[in-house]
């Protein structure tokens, strides 16, 4: 089914269900980190051994999730959200029975599964489901969905924890991924499964050259690169930005971590923003490189050291606000660079370089922190917001303008 002259009722009972997918498979994301302190005494590890833990669910998320696109596109997409959510829920639910550490490991190997299929799966879903003309809106809310999935979760661990302990509280989130299946299941009519027959044969390539060669196309690779810069900026923003800060500007951490809370709270603001941008736009490339260009400035002026502590939130809310703005259009450029019957694949191709710019970077901002070069985190921030804007302007103008029908299944 294609996405021709959708009724707006059915448009957003789909755009709702996959937001709140989304928000999960975030709030999946975070509902345990937050409970590291608790964990660690509890089973006796280091936050060391809980960082391997970490790294291991990022490896199998990004590892699988080019993986989970060919299941969409072979299997249909629909299927493969439900066993993604089957899979956070069962990971999640094994962290809550966890009595040692290796059972920990097990479960968040099996939580990185579940968490690879959702970009694949829920953009294969809105580009098939969602009427072209709202599609901005729908990766707006998508977006949105995943926000809100990450503002919940220390609210929901802490608050459970407190009363029942840790363990509780994960056994409690782990039936929030049943939940959400049974609702999946319920609305069948927003979010069909479709036979396997001819046509769909006909749509996705049948040979592992033609895969490659789809995942090869300069636009496809241009669409990738730009993830894993977008990533390494978020790391150095989101993960060192605090520290950072601190050192090239003596701010107190109170502060800091504020400026860091606007930084996303206009990601949140801007991403809502660009839904209506991207719906009125006809060059979905301008508009995310103005973005990214204008963050890069933001922070540029953060690198000098020149701004008074005052001015320090402000110019980090506007560095999130401008970088969301660009998420609705970013995604509406995948879609124009994917061909007929490969939108899972590629999609999750190209979403799997934010875990491979998560992996690559942190290294280098914390060498850059050891040796009191604060600035050159920001710096470097910049550098790679500069680069995007260079990607983003790669993709040939046949590929803006046309979206590519695909199935929802």
């Amino acid at each position: 089914m294609t996405a021709a002259a959708t009724p707006l009722r059915q448009d957003v009972k789909v755009i709702g269900l996959i937001a709140v997918a989304h928000g999960l498979s975030h709030f999946y994301q975070l509902v345990v980190a937050v409970l590291f302190p608790l964990i660690k005494d509890d089973l006796g590890v280091s936050y060391a051994a809980l960082g391997v833990a970490t790294a291991v669910y990022y490896t199998v998320s990004g590892v699988c999730q080019t993986l989970a696109g060919f299941a969409v596109d072979r299997f249909g997409a629909r299927r493969v959200l439900l066993t993604g959510l089957a899979l956070c829920s069962l990971g999640i639910l094994l962290t809550g029975l966890a009595q040692s550490y290796a059972m920990l490991v097990v479960a968040f190997l099996v939580a990185g599964l579940g968490n690879s299929v959702f970009h694949p799966a829920d953009f294969a879903i809105l580009n098939a489901r969602v009427d072209a003309k709202r599609l901005g809106y729908a990766f707006s809310f998508h977006g949105i969905g995943g926000t809100l999935g990450w503002a919940l979760a220390p609210v929901f661990s802490y608050g459970l924890s407190a009363l029942y302990g840790w363990h509780a509280a994960l056994l409690v989130a782990s039936a929030l991924g049943v939940i959400m299946i049974g609702l999946i299941l319920a609305n069948s009519d927003a979010v069909p499964g479709v036979a396997r027959g001819r046509a769909l044969a006909a749509a996705v390539p049948t040979t592992l050259r033609e895969d490659l060669r789809v995942l090869t196309a300069t636009p496809v690779l241009m669409c990738f690169l730009f993830f894993v810069l977008l990533a390494a900026a978020l790391i150095g923003l989101q993960n060192f930005g605090v520290a950072g800060l601190m050192a090239l500007y003596g701010a107190p951490v109170a502060l800091a971590s504020s400026a860091l809370t606007a930084f996303l709270v206009g990601g949140a603001a801007g991403i809502l923003t660009g839904g209506y941008v991207a719906g009125r736009a006809r060059r979905h490339d301008l508009v995310a490189a103005a973005g990214m260009l204008t963050s890069g400035c933001a922070v540029l002026l953060l690198a000098s050291g020149a701004l008074s502590l005052a001015f320090i939130a402000p110019m980090l809310a506007l560095a999130g606000f401008a970088s969301g703005l660009t998420n609705p259009s970013r995604d509406l450029l995948v879609r124009g660079a994917t061909p007929p019957g490969a939108s899972g694949k590629v999609y999750g191709f190209v979403y799997s370089g934010l875990d491979v710019g998560s992996m690559v970077t942190p290294v280098i901002y914390g060498w850059m922190l050891d040796r009191a070069l604060a600035a050159g985190v920001f710096y470097a921030v910049f550098a790679v917001l500069l680069l995007s804007v260079a990607t983003v302007l790669q993709l040939p103008a046949r590929n803006r303008a046309a979206p590519a029908p695909v199935h929802s299944r």
